[in-house]
């Protein structure tokens, strides 16, 4: 396929809402889809091609929506069907594609399914979670753990049975090995692409499916890591990660490619993350995408870790496609984890989207990256994160990087509510507000703008393949190539200044960031390089 007729989400960038904490418009303190409809025109001026939703579904929100009671609505706090579908005609008006957030492999407790399976062994829905009996002294089924403290199992009275769970007790898992629980969530993706959506990230999609037999998993070798949950002192064989997966996905990517330009891409974290998402994104009859967690729990940045990342996904026939983040929801703020001591953390913001959007892949930004948002200190009494809450203080809140949007630097809550915010705003995040950004040249909101533009015009960038990596020290160069035209990044990651006179600084200079020029690239510098003909 030529450059010019690829797919609309190929090296595309995709702007991440949480809805929560993206702008407020009924004065409650937490934000809600009219609020981000409201907000469009700015996530359009960035140049993105997609907004990516985090859940807004019905839930009794112990997971802040990851535990969904009725996939196919809207929860009050976040409004109704006719705002969602406001939204995506807005959205759709402006250019942009709507993706949705999908839980497929649990529920809430709440969820009308779930009532009936747990109401006895022989209901029409008895089989549609993962129920097993006790052992003969009543424990567990197996041994394994839930990914947020304790086992992965919770004894039911009223059933007389363990269901299982990987993650909260209240998100019973879904016995996607069912084919009618598949022709129920096949249902829930027709249901959204009927009403617009353009696709879907969906969720953890390696807890899906288990072990039928349920046999125990074996003991994690031996680590220097901290381990701070019982879920890591295992090998997560059993409880996850079930060859059939694919093939499940291979029903979802048949209904997605009767609807024209959909889109789908899988979150997929774990030990065994690369060969999975490889898996789930082989050929033409699986997912379009995956991502993993290369980078949003790493604790450093370096040229290394981005080099063995995107070396993994070379451009070969019927192997997938990649996306990357640096943040999300669930992650630490990256210039809070990233920025070495002694640096300036602007400076390494700029250099850190600079990097992102020179990836080959998909790229999603996450809302308040853009603006260089840092991770908020949550104290322990105002923490909502039900992770952090069972494993504190071993585990970092999550809510330190879903922290307001500031709109309005000198407005009550730096304009997302009228009303206090369901979290704090972030101390330092007023003086990093949109309005403030938007008046400033040098912002990095303004350079993201540029960057993303470039990127989107550029078929190298969007498309090409890489080649010619450096990794030494903190220097980190690549080539992004498609046809004849040709690009070289060239990055200091680090604090000291590189020399890169011997690394062939030749060609037309486009991007320049931190004092970067053709001999050398001081601490966080960039530079861009237009090859054009030259490969």
């Amino acid at each position: 396929m030529s450059v010019t007729a690829q797919p609309w989400w190929k090296g595309a960038a995709i702007y991440q809402v949480y809805p929560r904490s993206f702008a407020d418009s009924n004065g409650d303190g937490i934000g809600d889809l009219a609020g981000i409809t409201a907000r469009l025109d700015y996530i359009a001026s960035l140049g993105v091609d997609a907004i990516w939703l985090s859940p807004f579904y019905p839930s009794p929100m112990d997971d802040f929506g990851y535990d969904i009671a009725d996939y196919c609505g809207v929860d009050p706090i976040f409004g109704s069907l006719g705002d969602f579908d406001a939204l995506v005609a807005r959205a759709h008006a402006l250019g942009l594609k709507v993706t949705t957030d999908l839980v497929f492999a649990h529920t809430s407790d709440r969820h009308k399914w779930f009532a009936e399976s747990r109401a006895g062994k022989h209901g029409a829905k008895a089989d549609w979670y993962v129920w097993a009996d006790a052992k003969p002294d009543g424990s567990p089924p197996t041994n394994w753990q839930s990914v947020f403290g304790g086992p992965a199992w919770t004894w039911d009275a009223r059933r007389g049975q363990y269901y299982m769970h990987n993650f909260l007790g209240t998100q019973p898992q879904l016995n996607v090995h069912n084919r009618e629980v598949q022709d129920a969530l096949l249902a829930v993706v027709r249901f959204w692409l009927d009403r617009g959506v353009d696709g879907f990230r969906i969720d953890a999609i390696n807890f899906s499916m288990h072990d039928p037999e349920f046999r125990d998993n074996p003991p994690a070798p031996p680590s220097n890591k901290v381990r701070t949950r019982p879920f890591d002192f295992q090998q997560k064989i059993y409880n996850q990660s079930h060859p059939d997966i694919a093939l499940f996905l291979e029903r979802i990517r048949a209904l997605t490619d009767q609807y024209p330009g959909s889109f789908t891409v899988a979150e997929v974290g774990g030990d065994d993350a690369v060969r999975e998402m490889k898996l789930f994104t082989a050929g033409t009859s699986r997912l379009n995408s995956a991502y993993g967690f290369d980078f949003l729990y790493a604790d450093r940045l370096t040229p290394q870790l981005v080099r063995e990342a995107a070396e993994q996904w070379p451009d070969t026939p019927g192997l997938g496609w990649p996306s990357w983040a640096f943040e999300n929801h669930d992650a630490p703020r990256a210039v809070s984890r990233w920025t070495p001591e002694g640096v300036d953390a602007a400076a390494y913001a700029r250099m850190k989207m600079a990097l992102l959007c020179a990836l080959r892949g998909n790229i999603i930004i996450y809302n308040g990256e853009e603006l260089g948002l840092d991770q908020v200190e949550i104290p322990f009494e105002l923490v909502k994160d039900p992770e952090a809450l069972k494993n504190w203080p071993l585990t970092l809140s999550r809510d330190g990087a879903r922290t307001p949007l500031p709109w309005a630097a000198t407005e009550a809550n730096a304009g997302f509510s009228v009303a206090d915010p369901w979290l704090p705003l972030g101390a330092a995040h007023r003086d990093l507000a949109v309005d403030r950004q938007q008046a400033d040249e040098t912002s990095l909101l303004n350079l993201t703008r540029r960057l993303v533009g470039l990127r989107a015009a550029n078929p190298a960038l969007r498309f090409g393949r890489d080649d010619r990596w450096v990794a030494e020290g903190d220097f980190l160069a690549f080539d992004r190539i498609a046809g004849n035209r040709h690009v070289r990044c060239l990055f200091n990651l680090g604090g000291g200044t590189i020399d890169i006179a011997a690394h062939g600084a030749a060609g037309m200079e486009f991007v320049a960031l931190n004092g970067a020029d053709r001999t050398s690239l001081p601490p966080c510098g960039v530079l861009w390089l237009d090859l054009e003909g030259k490969n």
